[in-house]
């Protein structure tokens, strides 16, 4: 009850502008771009000044690590050359002077590279750059420690920047960027302790990546890759092209928490083939529209959508669930779906995630037969959508969002199992595992005309059906009584 209770009046106080939150107190989301602050307005001392047409990348050579570098009121550029770049040294920092921008003129491939740690970015507007698909601009190189804080990464293409451990991503507005705001993934290594907060992440993916590259699973507002640790708050999270937040590939404990996700066109929340979440608080609204009407077909997409992904206590977490609660869904295109591909496992040709086992199997040639067709392996050659736990949310959708029903609907399906002809997950036991692996919906609460989808997308059921399935639970449909 003390649970319900405070994310009811979180939610209230999130709609109103004011805040509450615990432990911590965040703002309620709101506009970042066009409002930063003035911080910088004059070099602060010790620091060193850098005026339009000085070659940054050679000052920044020339200073010991730990120089503070100022950048005054103008159009920064570096030579013209498409690797001129800036390498900072560890512990630097560049610090924007309103006005400052940092403009790579289509010519350059990148801004910030290498990998020094604790490097800070502030106060500066990075704009024009063009790194190469599923590169970025800013911490090209995942250093560790970076903080990029109160600047202004619009118009680049690829991502506006990567990230590596520990990094702080705060108060920034990564717009417009030309496939991803932000690419978290370092190559071979795990991203740990990361922090998106009060962030406004919209309008990514202008070149439209789904269109040039069918199926390559590579655009919108922030893709995570094998990140081990992230809290994901207070961010504004909208208009991207594509899913607003993608983790796709054994990423582990994530706190996505107080955000306002809209009007994205595809997913709000994509958790693919990864672990341990909680999602609370967040208000999700206008997402998907554009993918759901573009489908062509009955699967139910969602704006949360729970991909072969699900708790595991043995992946160490500050939750060993999925645990999605207190969050208010309206008018998008269905609302979450959780989900298991049974013919997607660890060295199956159908994982397009083809050099990636799960968290369980160290090794990958280890799921093969016949060790894959008993346990452990059988169990843990999978990434199960399991130990999903959906409660205390509020799911709206009007009656003029679609006129034939696949807009508003809830689902837990997997497919029939196929292929490849070693597999030990033929035919429905993938299906009828998933509908039993500890997923439940309880204490929700519904407006307008739902319906539920259990196994495969020709199942479809009324609330009645639904809730005779032992879920959803003391949840009221349109006002009803809770029956608890």
């Amino acid at each position: 009850m003390f649970r319900r209770s405070f994310v009811l009046l979180s939610s209230l106080l999130l709609l109103t502008g004011l805040v509450l939150a615990a432990p911590a107190v965040y703002a309620a989301p709101g506009p970042v771009c066009d409002h930063q602050p003035a911080t910088y307005p004059s070099a602060p001392s010790g620091a060193v000044t850098i005026a339009p047409g000085t070659d940054l990348s050679a000052v920044t050579r020339e200073n010991p690590p730990g120089t503070a570098f100022w950048l005054s009121p103008g159009r920064h550029v570096l030579r013209a050359d498409q690797y001129s770049q800036i390498s900072p040294k560890e512990g630097d920092s560049f610090l924007g002077a309103p006005g400052a921008l940092l403009d790579g003129r289509g010519v350059n491939l990148f801004a910030f590279t290498g990998q020094a740690r604790d490097v800070s970015i502030r106060n500066l507007t990075v704009r024009g750059f063009v790194p190469p698909q599923d590169q970025g601009v800013v911490n090209h190189d995942s250093g560790d420690g970076w903080v990029i804080e109160n600047s202004t990464i619009e118009h680049n293409g690829g991502a506006g920047l990567m990230a590596g451990a520990r990094q702080q991503v705060r108060h920034d507005c990564l717009r417009d960027n030309g496939q991803y705001g932000m690419n978290a993934y370092a190559d071979g290594d795990d991203i740990a302790g990361l922090v998106v907060e009060g962030n406004e992440i919209a309008g990514n993916n202008t070149d439209d990546w789904e269109h040039k590259s069918p199926g390559c699973g590579c655009s919108g507002g922030v893709k995570f890759w094998a990140v081990n640790g992230a809290d994901v708050r207070g961010n504004w999270v909208h208009g991207n092209h594509g899913p607003g937040l993608w983790a796709d590939t054994n990423n582990n404990d994530f706190l996505i928490e107080n955000n306002l996700i809209e009007d994205n066109d595809g997913e709000a929340v994509f958790y693919e083939i990864s672990y341990n979440l909680v999602l609370s608080g967040n208000t999700i609204r206008r997402n998907n529209i554009v993918a759901g009407k573009a489908r062509g077909d009955d699967f139910p997409v969602a704006a949360v959508y729970v991909s072969e992904s699900g708790g595991e206590p043995r992946v160490p977490a500050r939750t060993s669930s999925i645990d999605i609660h207190g969050n208010h869904f309206e008018d998008n295109w269905s609302a979450i779906t959780l989900w298991e591909n049974a013919d997607r496992f660890c060295n199956s040709p159908a994982n397009t995630s083809s050099g990636y086992c799960t968290l369980l199997v160290p090794h990958k040639a280890d799921c093969a037969q016949p060790g894959i067709a008993s346990e452990p392996l059988y169990g843990d050659c999978r990434w199960k959508t399991q130990h999903v736990q959906i409660s205390e949310n509020t799911f709206e959708v009007s009656p003029s969002l679609c006129g034939n029903g696949l807009c508003s609907r809830m689902a837990i399906l997997s497919n029939y199992g196929t292929y490849p002809d070693w597999s030990p997950y033929q035919g429905t036991r993938v299906q009828d595992a998933i509908v039993t692996q500890d997923n439940h919906w309880h204490d929700n609460t519904y407006g307008g005309s739902w319906t539920f989808v259990r196994g495969d997308p020709s199942h479809v059921l009324s609330p009645a059906a639904w809730q005779a399935t032992s879920q959803d639970t003391c949840t009221s449909f349109n006002g009803g009584p809770t029956g608890c």
